[in-house]
C-alpha cells in the first residue's frame, strides 16, 4: 500500500525533486508516523522490474540495515536506488564489480587490499601536499575581479589534485577524470545533455585509463599506492579489472562526494554568517564532520533484501529493495539537537554521511575530512569576505545531493 503520509506519486528518488531541494519535510513526517514506508513506482521506471522501495528514513533504521549485509544485499540490485528507465539488466549487474556493489566475503577481500591506500600513516604523507595545493587553489580564486563561479574555481580542484596524489595519476591528467566522473551521474541533467551511453562511455574511459597505469606499474614498480594494490597479484593484490573497478569508484566517491560537501559547506557558511564568524575566529575541529551532516552529499543508496525480514514494524520480502535515506537521518531529533539548525560545533556528531557503519562505511573518511579542513582554512585566510552572488544551481539527479554552480564574489 502506498504511505499514506506523502502525496499520491511522490517518490524520493525523483531526480526533479533533488533538482529542486532535500525533502526534508516529508523525511520529517514520515519520522513520525511511518519510518519505514512503501513507495511505489511503474516498473522499470527505475530500471527495476518491481513494484517499488521501502524508504528508510529513521537513523537507527539507516544504520541496521547497513551493519546487516547478511539480510540486506549491495549486490543484489547494486546500491544505486535509481538508474535512468532505459537501462538494461546486463548494464546494471556489471556494476557488481565495483567495490560499492559488493557484499562480504568478496567485498571483504578486496577491501581490505585497497584500505592500504588510506591508512593514518598514508593519509599524513598527503597532508603537507594537500594543504600546499589548497592555499594555491584558493590563491587563484582571489585574483578574480568580479564573481566567480566556486564551485569549478575551487571545490572541485582539491578532490581532483587529492586522488591524483594519491594515485599516482598526472596532474594534468586530473581534468579528464573530473569529465569522465561528471558524465558518470550526470544523465538526468538535462543541461549535459549526456545519455546513460555517454555515462556508460566516460567509466568505460576512466577503467582503461586506470588499467594502464595498473599495467605500467607492474612493468615499472614506483613507490606509489598503484604499485602496493597491483604489483603482485599472487600475494593478495589486486588484478587489472578490480583496480580498474577502483579507480572508478574513486572517481566518485573520492571527487564528486568532496566536491559537493566544500560547496555546500560554503553556502552554508554564507548563509549563516554566525557560523563563518565562528569558524574564522577558532576553527573548530568538529567543522568538517558538521559539513558532511548537512550536505549529505549522497542522498540516498539502497540494499536488496536477502529473505523476508522485519524492519521498523513492517514485513519486508526477499527481493525488496530498500532505500536508505541519509539525510533523512542526519536530520532525525531522536539523535541530534536541533537537527536544522547549521552548528560546526556539534558534538558528538553521529551522522550517516559517510554510511551507516558496517562493510560499506567510506573508505576515504580521513582524506574527504582532510580535505574539508585544509580548503576552509585556507579560504577563511585568504578570502574571509566571501559573498553569495546568487543561490546554486542544483544538479538534477535521483541519488546525488549536487550543485552545478554556486557564484560567489571576493568583496
Amino acid at each position: 500500500m502506498p504511505c499514506p503520509a506523502l502525496p499520491d506519486g511522490f517518490d524520493f528518488t525523483d531526480p526533479d525533486l533533488l533538482h529542486q531541494r532535500v525533502p526534508l519535510p516529508e523525511f520529517a513526517e514520515l519520522r513520525r508516523v511511518e519510518p519505514v514506508c512503501w513507495v511505489p513506482q511503474p516498473a522499470g521506471l527505475a530500471g527495476f522490474q518491481d513494484e517499488g522501495y521501502w524508504a528508510v528514513t529513521r537513523h537507527a533504521d539507516v544504520k541496521y540495515v547497513s551493519t546487516h549485509p547478511e539480510l540486506f544485499s549491495s549486490y543484489l540490485n547494486t546500491a544505486i536506488i535509481r538508474f535512468n528507465e532505459h537501462i538494461d539488466r546486463d548494464s546494471i549487474d556489471a556494476q557488481r564489480f565495483i567495490l560499492l556493489n559488493m557484499d562480504p566475503p568478496e567485498h571483504t577481500r578486496v577491501r581490505q587490499i585497497v584500505q592500504r591506500g588510506f591508512t593514518p600513516r598514508a593519509i599524513r604523507a598527503l597532508e603537507e601536499r594537500l594543504r600546499a595545493r589548497a592555499l594555491g587553489i584558493v590563491a587563484n580564486a582571489r585574483t578574480h575581479t568580479g564573481p566567480f563561479d566556486f564551485v569549478t574555481q575551487v571545490a572541485c580542484e582539491l578532490p581532483l589534485q587529492a586522488i591524483a596524489e594519491l594515485m599516482g595519476v598526472p596532474q594534468e591528467d586530473r581534468d579528464k577524470i573530473f569529465d569522465w566522473s561528471n558524465k558518470m551521474i550526470a544523465y538526468d541533467d538535462p543541461e549535459y545533455a549526456i545519455t546513460e551511453e555517454v555515462g556508460a562511455e566516460s567509466a568505460t574511459e576512466i577503467i582503461a585509463y586506470a588499467m594502464n597505469m595498473a599495467a605500467d606499474r607492474k612493468q615499472c614498480p614506483a613507490h606509489d599506492i598503484v604499485t602496493q594494490l597491483v604489483a603482485a597479484e599472487n600475494e593478495g593484490n589486486l588484478n587489472s579489472d578490480e583496480f580498474g573497478f577502483f579507480v572508478l569508484m574513486l572517481a566518485v566517491a573520492g571527487n564528486e562526494t568532496t566536491r559537493n560537501a566544500i560547496t555546500h559547506g560554503m553556502h552554508a557558511f554564507l548563509t549563516h554568517p554566525e557560523q563563518w564568524e565562528l569558524y574564522k575566529r577558532d576553527r573548530p575541529s568538529t567543522t568538517a564532520e558538521e559539513i558532511v551532516r548537512w550536505a549529505t552529499p549522497v542522498a540516498a543508496f539502497q540494499r536488496t533484501a536477502t529473505q523476508d525480514t522485519e524492519l521498523g514494524g513492517k514485513r519486508i520480502r526477499k527481493g525488496d529493495r530498500v532505500g536508505l535515506f541519509y539525510a533523512s537521518a542526519n536530520h532525525d531529533p531522536e539523535v541530534f539537537d536541533e537537527p536544522d539548525d547549521f552548528d560546526i560545533s556539534r558534538d558528538p556528531n553521529p551522522h550517516l554521511g559517510f554510511g551507516g557503519g558496517g562493510p560499506h562505511y567510506c573508505l576515504g573518511k580521513s582524506l574527504a575530512v582532510l580535505e574539508i579542513d585544509l580548503i576552509f582554512n585556507a579560504i577563511a585566510d585568504a578570502m574571509p569576505g566571501l559573498k553569495l552572488v546568487d543561490d546554486p544551481r542544483r544538479l538534477r539527479s535521483a541519488w546525488i545531493n549536487g550543485v552545478k554552480e554556486l557564484r560567489v564574489s571576493t568583496g
